[in-house]
């Protein structure tokens, strides 16, 4: 359907649309009228990315003299593809209606590991490796050996890519990862140094978050986008876990044997290079006097990854005197290992900020601070000048570097936390030090400087008050759509107490109790044996699922559960849990039904879909609380408290309220989809907790539903599977519409949105 908002003519792809989608798009195009950010909070299943990707694509059409360029930011490779299908479905429809004036050039961008297609390299076992393998194939040096080598082993999609560097170019069009892989193995091409040499000119790129919000990979590839730039981070909820990760390093005892060895190593290097070529350590020597400009010129391949440093905190001028010559930079990284392993011999936990550490650094070690700030740029220049390709092995003192770099140019935002065990195995020592960075707005306000409209949106933002603090940014725009709906096809229900009346929750002297483990395992076997299909059950951590999965094992209720549906479990392992996974479905497929036991911050509760029968129920056993005792998370609410003034109760309530509701969020995924929630905990009922659920789960919480006992949630499920089997009408013509025409659009543009929405 085309559509005006406004100045603006809309292709929208399918015939229907959501009054919320809608809405959206208004509120969207404010933004992007008053070139500013916005929060946008919308329920999951109600198209939110069509929306998006439709209005801002028409926007750019109907403003061809300054074309916009779209960013999109997914968290996970599956989203990513997700989101360029729905592209592929636009894209075709407004080539449809309007001609070769709407064709644009859209590409997924992802790692060496995603798109290499070079099978020698692909053999590699994790992405690092891949990285180091493609090196050892593409560094300029390498390439300039077989002259006199024959042997050296070349890549060749590279070096077809580099003999037809004007003719690569990828045509119009939309191009999912599997799409480059294809188009570069007809071609010859290396898809990998094609997508990066494309992402300047395309319209619209859709890559993870850390290509914006990590200094790292930042550096290498966001460096030179445009300010007429629409930034979107898609599934935002999380977005302040990810900025803090971005500019926090760990270092171990294991990282600082890794890192003496590549020492050895560079050391090596350094001896031979003097024997053969002194003049290229001379060079190095002679670029660094004169600052480090060698970021500018170095080629595609020989780049490496950027300063672990914000862009702007930086400093641009000469590599201090004392660590010019190879050997004198060598013996300070020495000496800084051994620093660190002094401090990692402590019997107790420390914590100091970056200021302390660097000056008692400075008194014990004899490093100042300008020093450690060029620790990462000048490893880097060295390995270059070294021409070392296996990166994966020198990730140890990258890693070092990268806390020294870091520690050296930050004074605040940041705590050094040097903790000689992990508090849930006291006994185990395995001392670890850390750079913990407290700041979300950090990573991310570079990119609210640098573009135009940054777009942050997801399904859980409620509160969505408290983003604009943690980000410490002003959006134009910030709204909560609700979900329109011609029944009532999620049923939210808080269960306080079991049969027998005894209060259940997780809290830490109750989770325990025999009569709670009882309570939670008869609330499954009952649920199991009315509810359809698939069910989905999140508990707040992995020791806890395993402690109650062993006591229902042993007291028989598994058993009771496994003679309804098959169980599956959710382990720490990737592959395991994916089969897992592909085994529930195959479950619900057959109609077996099955249950899927999972973990609120492990990989399923982010990004995995229960839609139709793989979802019927979903049960969240507790608040998933951060792990309250950690030295890291109290150092952070301590800043947040200081800082922003928001109190440590309300943000472990929020982050807790945001995950349990991203977990139950799973299990509905459109309007013709249904499902139930119960939150099985009595702290639910707290209206201070409840009210921090996003609106669209809120609204559907009856006052009825919100002190539940067992027997009473049981006839709540009945009597709402019973009504969810009739058939419905659809679009809602009765009363309220859900399905909006082109004609009803229409209307809605003469008399006003909300005679027609709700």
């Amino acid at each position: 359907m085309i559509f005006k908002i406004e100045d603006v003519e809309v292709y929208f792809p399918y015939d229907n649309i959501y009054p919320e989608q809608y809405e959206y798009m208004v509120e969207l195009k404010r933004a992007l009228d008053a070139k500013g950010h916005c929060l946008l909070e919308m329920p999951t299943g109600t198209g939110k990315t069509i929306a998006l990707l439709s209005l801002i694509t028409s926007y750019r059409l109907a403003h061809l003299e300054s074309p916009i360029k779209l960013i999109y930011c997914t968290r996970t490779v599956h989203e990513m593809e997700k989101t360029l299908a729905e592209l592929k479905l636009l894209h075709d429809y407004q080539v449809r209606h309007m001609g070769e004036r709407a064709r644009i050039l859209a590409i997924g961008l992802s790692s060496r590991k995603n798109l290499c297609v070079n099978t020698k390299v692909l053999a590699a076992e994790n992405r690092d490796s891949v990285d180091a393998a493609c090196r050892k194939r593409t560094a300029s040096w390498v390439r300039a050996l077989p002259a006199d080598n024959p042997n050296v082993e070349l890549c060749d999609f590279f070096e077809k890519y580099e003999k037809d560097a004007e003719r690569a170019l990828l045509p119009p069009g939309v191009y999912t990862l599997e799409d480059l892989r294809a188009f570069g193995k007809k071609h010859g091409w290396c898809p990998y140094f094609l997508a990066r040499h494309m992402v300047q000119l395309a319209n619209i790129i859709v890559y993870s978050y850390q290509y914006l919000l990590d200094p790292k990979v930042a550096g290498i590839i966001s460096k030179e986008m445009q300010k007429e730039t629409v930034v979107v981070f898609d599934e935002a909820h999380n977005i302040d876990n990810v900025c803090i990760e971005a500019l926090s390093v760990s270092v171990r005892r294991v990282t600082l044997e890794g890192a003496n060895r590549n020492l050895n190593k560079i050391r090596q290097e350094i001896d031979r290079f003097k024997a053969t070529d002194a003049g290229r350590l001379r060079a190095e020597y002679t670029r660094l006097v004169e600052g480090l400009a060698l970021r500018g010129d170095l080629s595609g391949t020989d780049q490496w990854l950027a300063n672990p440093a914000l862009p702007h905190d930086i400093l641009k001028e000469a590599v201090p005197g004392n660590i010019r010559r190879a050997e004198h930079f060598v013996h300070v990284l020495r000496r800084l290992l051994q620093y660190l392993g002094g401090r990692l011999d402590t019997e107790n936990v420390e914590k100091e900020s970056p200021v302390s550490f660097v000056s008692s650094l400075n008194s014990q070690a004899g490093i100042e601070q300008k020093i450690l700030k060029f620790c990462y740029d000048r490893l880097h220049s060295l390995m270059l000048t070294l021409e070392i390709t296996d990166t994966d092995e020198f990730l140890p003192i990258q890693t070092v570097c990268d806390f020294a770099t870091l520690v050296g140019t930050y004074a605040r935002g940041f705590s050094i936390i040097i903790e000689p065990y992990d508090e849930r195995m006291p006994h185990i020592p395995d001392p670890i030090l850390q750079l913990s960075c407290h700041d979300a707005s950090l990573a991310i306000k570079p990119v609210f400087d640098r573009f135009q409209s940054v777009v942050i949106t997801s399904g859980t933002l409620s509160p969505i008050d408290l983003y604009p603090r943690l980000l410490s940014f002003n959006p134009v725009v910030s709204r909560s759509f609700k979900m329109s709906m011609t029944r009532d096809c999620i049923c939210p229900m808080v269960l306080t107490r079991g049969s027998d009346q005894l209060p259940v929750s997780t809290k830490f002297d109750m989770r325990s109790d025999p009569g709670v483990v009882r309570n939670y395992g008869k609330l499954l076997v009952e649920m199991v044996s009315i509810v359809p299909d698939g069910v989905v059950c999140f508990f707040v951590s992995y020791s806890y699922m395993d402690g109650i999965i062993a006591t229902w094992n042993e007291t028989g209720i598994l058993k009771e559960i496994m003679q309804q549906k098959l169980v599956f479990i959710e382990t720490q392992d990737v592959v395991e849990t994916t089969l897992a996974l592909d085994n529930y479905r195959r479950a619900c497929d057959c109609g077996r039904g099955a249950v899927f036991f999972s973990v609120a911050r492990g990989k399923v509760a982010e990004g995995i879909d229960f839609d139709r029968h793989y979802g019927r129920l979903v049960v969240m056993f507790g608040v998933p609380f951060q792990y309250t005792l950690s030295k890291i998370l109290l150092a952070r609410l301590e800043y947040l408290r200081d800082t922003f003034q928001i109190k440590e109760g309300d943000f472990l309530t929020f982050d807790a309220l945001r995950q349990a509701a991203q977990c139950v969020g799973r299990v509905i995924r459109s309007k013709a989809d249904y499902g139930m929630m119960i939150f099985a905990d009595k702290r639910y009922s707290r209206h201070d907790k409840r009210s921090k659920l996003p609106g669209w789960i809120l609204s559907h919480l009856r006052d009825a539903h919100l002190n539940l006992s067992t027997d009473m949630a049981i006839h709540i499920a009945r009597e709402f599977l019973r009504k969810m089997a009739q058939p419905y009408d659809k679009a809602g013509t009765l009363g309220s519409k859900t399905l909006l025409t082109q004609e009803d659009l229409e209307k809605m543009a003469e008399t006003g949105v909300q005679d027609m929405v709700y």
